[in-house]
This record gives C-alpha cells, structure tokens and sequence, in this order.
C-alpha cells in the first residue's frame, strides 16, 4: 500500500468518526419536535427548562420560564439541576442541547429531553 492510499484511510476513518460523535443518537435522549417539546414541559409537574446557550443569545429572546445555564458553563453548574426532575434542553439550532444531554447523561441524568431545531425551531411565546 501507498502512502497516499494510508493517509486517505486514515482521513476518512477520522472524519466517520467526527460525524459519528456528532451526530449518533444520545443514549436515553428523547428528541421532540416543537409541539411535543411544549406539550412535554406542560404536562411534566416537576419540569426545569434550561436554555443551554450563551447569556447575549440569552437575552436575545428565550421560551418563558427557561433558566440560562451556557453549555460552557454546564460542567460547572451541575449541582443547580436535580436529578429527579424531568430536563428540557434547547439551544438555537439543537445542537448544543444534545451536547448539554451527553453531558449530563454521563453525570447520571437520565430524564432528559430536547427541542429538535432549537429554538428556531418554537413557535410558541418567546420572552425578551
């Protein structure tokens, strides 16, 4: 085999890799389309909504009653979410929320879920 050839090989074996990590399913994740997602976070009685992006996108407009912790920020943070509530997550595109569930899945959260689409996603009420 050539040098060229094993380089190739070992490019496309690298880049299955980055997509596979990327975009492979979150173990115990459920991934909700937008009325899904609102009809979840309604009828859960012991919910927390977590908008996973930064403070300036924040700010920007987030769905009522969403608590802003960064997904920069999550590692730090862990102790303000229980484990025996149901999480949402969003984010703008979604993304980072199912980056914030691998996340808390390893730290030992299992009743996660996420808005597919990310905000951009909602079409329900938005607070500024």
């Amino acid at each position: 085999m050539d040098t060229s050839l094993m380089i190739n090989i070992v490019i496309i074996v690298f880049a299955g890799l980055f997509f596979y990590t990327r975009f492979a399913p979150v173990k115990g994740l459920r991934n909700l389309n937008d009325a899904d997602f609102r009809s979840a976070v309604q009828q859960s009685k012991d919910s927390l909504l977590i908008d996973v992006r930064e403070p300036h996108e924040y700010k920007g407009g987030f769905i009522p009653g969403a608590k802003n912790i960064p997904l920069s920020q999550l590692s730090q943070r862990m102790n303000e979410i229980p484990k025996d509530r149901d999480v949402f997550l969003y984010c703008r595109s979604g993304m980072r929320s199912k980056s914030a569930a691998k996340k808390l899945g390893r730290g030992g959260y299992r009743k996660l879920a996420h808005l597919q689409g990310g905000i951009g996603a909602w079409s329900g009420k938005v607070t500024k």
